[in-house]
């Protein structure tokens, strides 16, 4: 049996002379403001405990818990921060101190950064605690419908400076630590990034909660707790390396582990049905998921809500320990090690079967997991008048990508299964209650299950799905009829969840395609028959006699030739069957089937969804599909990660409030010609580039200049996003430079440092060789004294959101150079922007959006357009594509082998060729090549007029005021969730 905690008390610590067991404890408590650490003692507080009683709220619903645990307090005690009272450095040193003391990981004798770090985020934890558990004491206590959002990334970056930030403490944190030996920046520097996503995706999840609790609003997050993360990224002389993540090796002060909060995942075994008629899961590998909690608080205000992530583990009973003692230590622990990789690593290779089975273990448990959860708050909060048709105005699900599909079928399982309900009325609650958010139009990334996978893993599902997939089809039916076969055929091969499945029985008449026979052919024949060439095996009996036949293939009219020597075969063949195609469960269907919405994250982006992805079911439900252009939280990307620039905009909007309501920047448009702002902008900005210059040479060993454009493009390593069409533009430009004078290359030229950060896949054998590329441009480039100062090339290992909180305030030009039509949106480009970054980039994705708000004058833009590209495949598939010289230039000139030993045959090779896999430059490199060089000389014109760029960079600033998440947020809530915010008395 599941156990949940009824109230949202977190664990503080409370010691007894002789019990080190853990219990909860209400920071109501009175505790005597006193200061621990006396000069003269550091003796251990002693306690005696009066009486415990604590309620839980799983059995009486409606009430608080009491406070009834009394303390005696002998000796001095510590000062718990609340941050409802004013925290002055003092008393903040002293709870920093007494976590220093009696909550360490670190030995005693020494206080260094490390110990200090997890000291202060002990003691903000304190105060973040206050909130959260008065934050879900008002949430119990009004029962307000709440928003549940499932992903399998969020990708926080550090928690310590965002958390002081949004409590209004920094300068008594830093004044506090100063007093104790250490500053503020050097002991945040101490915090590893969270490894719990890897891009955008995660990103984007990270900043909705901090909209989310800072606009008040009920909701909480759901992931998993991976124990390595993605990886580590190392760079070497061979390009990159992988290593585990060891973030949570020396702990993680934020999290809270729930040991009573914790559910039953099984996998395997089979269905039966029962002697009441209903299906029955039995049997299988059964593991535990376990809660850890991660509390979010929001800005300038009380509200702290969850994250919760699922952490899973076997029971000790699991352990083999007869094994284990014979010596069979690996058989002993096969069930639990089977049980903690599921949340080992982040996307797992899934090349292999088990790497197959583990993503989909990862991806069920979330579902799994966290439903059982919803469902156990819903039930609670409910007490003894359950009523299961209200289960959709107590709880909104939204699915960040496909990841967490399972969540359809796994609510269905425990509607009927487990709660009794029919079909009909669990299929209107799981309708009404999920939504799903669209992140890609790449036909690779829409992700897809085999049914017999599947069927294997999660028996119970597949039956599900297959009664979903029946529902699809009969509103198919009904909406097309049956008198144009040829069109509901169509359809129900567009639209089906279920592809490449027979049809159910019910429906097995409506399309009846004449069998063709097996027939015997001679190659002539083959060659004058296209119709033959494209036969169709229909069934196993079919394709049986096939391969028979092939088998009796006889060799005929064999003759020698003398003079030619040439033996001439005539063969009777047969043409062999196309390959039966696997089975398989379509999951971005299955969303759309069982939400009430669907949502793309960009204008552009939303409206591909609809005219292409997903344009069968558009026009059957149109108003099921919505936009919900991303944005990102003007708190981390730029008030606390650009302190120079964020003090300038308040300064000269006369405000703050531009923090939450972003529409205030656009105020700075009236001023952008002003000198005085254009020199205090500049300065900022040179300030920033100075720490990234520091940086560098730090991680890379390269030297850069700070009167050197910064040039920076970070994101994940992929094809579309065209890191290659890039690097491919910094060789031409190097090419040329070295075909000029010095003083022609100054003239011509600005100086440049281009920045590359990003992780590409461990398995995405392309993408590393452009990662290798990269590096091996910048060891030419970067030791090239005739070049200088003039052009940079530095690959930043292991990026990250640390790392982008030090890149973007620096950046002067960032690039968004996608293959028009293929990023959903971005959000990296919005934090550019927010930082005062002119752009380069394609309209792809937000940046059309982006472009509208800043003004087309503040955008450099190139490149096809969205609605060209399929034709311009086409050109290219029909061999007519020219490509321009330069083009042809630049693939010579790396071919030369002017940057060292290694072969970029096959990476040259990608972008040449009509068709084929891997080759006929699908992303359109060369194509868009000419325009992007163009382009990047009007940069180059641009930059040289520093006031012009000056005014450009603030006019970005200024319109980025759309790109908050705090509006993309409001929208969700008022579009999708109908939830209302919830202000804390």
């Amino acid at each position: 049996m599941a156990t949940t905690s009824s109230h949202f008390s977190a664990t503080s610590h409370w010691y007894s002379n002789e019990s080190s067991v853990s219990r909860l404890i209400d920071f109501g408590s009175k505790w005597r403001k006193q200061q621990l650490f006396s000069k003269n003692s550091r003796r251990l507080v002693k306690r005696r405990l009066v009486s415990v009683s604590i309620k839980n709220v799983s059995s009486e619903p409606k009430q608080k818990l009491k406070d009834d645990l009394l303390i005696q307090e002998e000796e001095e005690v510590p000062r718990i921060l609340n941050p409802s009272t004013p925290n002055t450095s003092s008393s903040i040193a002293s709870s920093i101190k007494y976590h220093a003391e009696f909550t360490p990981l670190f030995s005693l004798e020494r206080f260094e950064l490390p110990k200090a770090y997890f000291a202060t985020a002990q003691s903000v934890r304190d105060a973040l605690i206050i909130n959260w558990n008065s934050t879900y004491e008002c949430y119990e206590r009004l029962n307000a419908k709440q928003a549940y959002y499932l992903s399998m990334e969020f990708l926080q970056g550090r928690a310590l400076l965002n958390a002081i930030g949004n409590l209004e403490l920094n300068g008594a944190y830093a004044e506090a630590l100063s007093k104790l030996g250490h500053s503020l920046e050097n002991v945040a520097c101490q915090e590893p990034d969270a490894a719990l996503g890897n891009g955008g995706l995660g990103r984007l999840a990270s900043c909705f909660l901090d909209s989310l609790a800072t606009l008040n609003y009920p909701a909480w997050g759901y992931g998993l707790r991976y124990k390595y993360g993605l990886f580590k990224q190392k760079i070497t002389k061979d390009g990159q390396e992988e290593v585990a993540e060891d973030w949570l090796e020396m702990g993680n002060p934020w999290e809270i582990l729930r040991n009573d909060v914790s559910y039953p995942v099984k996998f395997y075994g089979k269905v039966v049905s029962g002697s009441d008629g209903k299906r029955h899961w039995i049997g299988g590998e059964d593991i535990k998921a376990v809660a850890y909690d991660v509390p979010i608080p929001g800005y300038k205000t009380k509200t702290t809500i969850n994250l919760r992530l699922w952490s899973t583990k076997a029971t000790s009973e699991d352990l083999d320990l007869y094994a284990f003692n014979v010596g069979d230590h690996t058989k002993a622990y096969e069930a639990l090690l089977n049980a903690e990789k599921i949340c080992y690593v982040l996307y797992p290779g899934d090349d292999s079967l088990e790497g197959k089975i583990l993503r989909l273990k990862q991806q069920y448990t979330l579902c799994s997991a966290s439903l059982q959860d919803i469902i156990s708050c819903f039930e609670r909060r409910s007490g003894s008048d359950i009523k299961w048709e209200k289960f959709p105005e107590k709880v909104a699900v939204q699915m960040n990508d496909t990841h967490p599909t399972l969540c359809i079928p796994e609510l269905m399982r425990i509607l009927i299964d487990l709660k009794g309900l029919s079909w009909k009325e669990a299929w209107n609650i799981t309708q009404r209650t999920v939504a799903y958010t669209n992140h890609t139009v790449l036909p690779e990334a829409l992700e897809k299950w085999s049914v017999e996978l599947m069927q294997k893993l999660l028996p119970r599902h597949v039956e599900i799905i297959e009664l979903i997939d029946e529902e699809l089809i009969r509103t198919i039916v009904s909406e097309y009829g049956n008198e144009d076969s040829d069109l509901l055929e169509k359809k129900l091969k567009e639209m089906r969840i279920l592809e490449n499945v027979d049809l159910p029985s019910a429906f097995a008449e409506l399309i009846v395609k004449p069998k063709q026979n097996s027939v015997g052919v001679t190659s002539e024949e083959l060659e004058n028959s296209e119709e033959e060439t494209k036969l169709v095996y229909n069934s196993e009996e079919e394709t049986k006699t096939a391969y028979d036949l092939e088998e009796e293939m006889e060799l005929v009219d064999e003759k020698d030739e003398s003079n030619s020597k040439v033996t001439q075969k005539k063969e009777k063949i047969m043409a062999e069957p196309p390959p039966i195609p696997p089975k398989m469960v379509r999951m971005a269907n299955l969303c759309v089937v069982g939400g009430h919405a669907v949502n793309g994250v960009a204008e552009i982006h939303s409206e591909i969804v609809k005219d292409e992805v997903f344009n069968a079911f558009f026009k059957l439900w149109p108003d099921k599909f919505q936009n919900k252009t991303n944005g990102v939280t003007p708190r981390r990307w730029i008030r606390f990660c650009n302190p120079g620039l964020s003090k300038i905009i308040t300064d000269w909007t006369g405000m703050d409030d531009w923090v939450l309501n972003t529409e205030k920047l656009a105020e700075l448009r009236k001023f952008s010609d002003n000198e005085d702002l254009q020199v205090q902008w500049k300065a900022a900005k040179r300030s920033n580039k100075m720490k990234v210059i520091s940086f560098l040479k730090e991680k890379t060993g390269y030297s850069v200049s700070p009167d050197a454009m910064f040039d920076i493009q970070v994101k994940r390593i992929h094809e579309y996003k065209r890191q290659l069409l890039n690097i491919l533009g910094i060789v031409y430009r190097y090419k040329k430079m070295k075909e000029m004078s010095a003083a022609e290359r100054k003239t011509k030229y600005v100086p440049r440092v281009c920045i590359f950060g990003g992780k590409a896949f461990a398995t995405y054998v392309q993408a590393k060789r452009i990662v290798k590329f990269i590096t091996d441009v910048g060891a030419t480039v970067n030791h090239d004294p005739e070049i200088g100062d003039l052009l940079k090339v530095v690959f930043v290992p292991d990026y990250n959101v640390s790392v982008a909180e030090l890149l973007i305030p620096a950046s002067e030009l960032s690039q968004h150079i996608s293959t028009a039509g293929m990023e959903a949106s971005g959000t990296s480009n919005m934090k550019f922007a927010m930082n005062g970054c002119v752009l380069i980039g394609t309209l792809d994705g937000a940046n059309v959006e982006i472009r509208e708000e800043v003004g087309e004058d503040n955008f450099f833009l190139f490149g096809a357009k969205a609605h060209e590209i399929a034709g311009l495949r086409k050109e290219r598939a029909d061999g007519k594509f020219v490509p321009d010289p330069i083009f042809e230039e630049v693939k010579d000139f790396v071919r030369s082998g002017v940057f060292g030993p290694y072969s970029y045959d096959e990476l040259m090779a990608s972008l040449e060729g009509n068709e084929g896999f891997g080759r006929a430059d699908y992303f359109l490199v060369g194509k868009d090549f000419t325009s992007y060089i163009e382009c990047q000389e009007e940069v180059d014109k641009a930059y040289q007029d520093q006031k012009r760029w000056t005014k450009m960079s603030i006019m970005n600033t200024a319109g980025s005021y759309k790109f908050s998440s705090d509006r993309t947020i409001r929208e969700y809530a008022r579009e999708i969730w109908n939830i209302e915010p919830v202000e804390l008395p």
